[in-house]
């Protein structure tokens, strides 16, 4: 099976590679979605989470207090680094399982669309990354448009890894700078690049 790691930092339009993957008809498993779903009212990382950062770091409901454990890791770092150790863990466990699943069906290819390219679980598992980057404005002005305010749009960019870095680990590079149709068209050739011409027809 061929794998395939989509991923670079918030903002960069990632998901709306997964998305278009996904409409091709590719399985996607979306780490952010995964571990929202860790996170949750009896997710698996909870136990591990509270023990690190406290009672406060879960609400009333007994899912992960977002609002107070952004307030804490997204200016520092160390903390930042802790508490994706924890949620990767319990997110590439699920991965492993939907992976082992997908092989004993056949699949072709799947898609790990994942923010974070850790090495042991992500890069270790991937037959190719494609790395989206773009735009520090345009990135900032996305996640206003979502709600966010542009101080803490700038925070978190600037904890994330930079592009540079995130180029370092690709196989290809997306720009999504531009529009959704120039995104859409290189998409399109690397779909013909990479998995046409290893039989993956999608």
């Amino acid at each position: 099976m061929f794998v395939l790691g989509i991923t670079g930092g918030i903002g960069s339009g990632k998901s709306s590679v997964a998305a278009i993957l996904r409409d091709r008809g590719l399985r996607v498993l979306d780490a952010d979605e995964i571990s929202r779903e860790v996170t949750s009212v009896g997710g698996l990382a909870l136990d591990e989470i509270r023990e690190v950062f406290g009672p406060k770091a879960i609400d009333s409901t007994g899912a992960m207090n977002r609002r107070y454990i952004s307030s804490v890791v997204f200016s520092d770092n160390r903390k930042l680094d802790l508490l994706s150790s924890i949620i990767h863990k319990h997110v590439f466990e699920y991965m492993y399982a939907e992976m082992e699943k997908e092989t004993a069906k056949k699949t072709r290819c799947i898609v790990l669309d994942v923010p974070i390219p850790v090495k042991k679980g992500f890069v270790d598992h991937c037959n190719s990354i494609w790395v989206v980057t773009c735009d520090t404005d345009i990135r900032v002005g996305r996640l206003v448009d979502r709600g966010m305010d542009r101080a803490e749009a700038l925070r978190r960019i600037a904890v994330q890894m930079t592009d540079e870095e995130y180029s370092e680990l690709a196989d290809h590079v997306i720009d999504n700078s531009g529009t959704p149709e120039e995104l859409n068209e290189q998409v399109e050739k690397l779909i013909v690049s990479e998995l046409h011409e290893r039989g993956i027809r999608i």
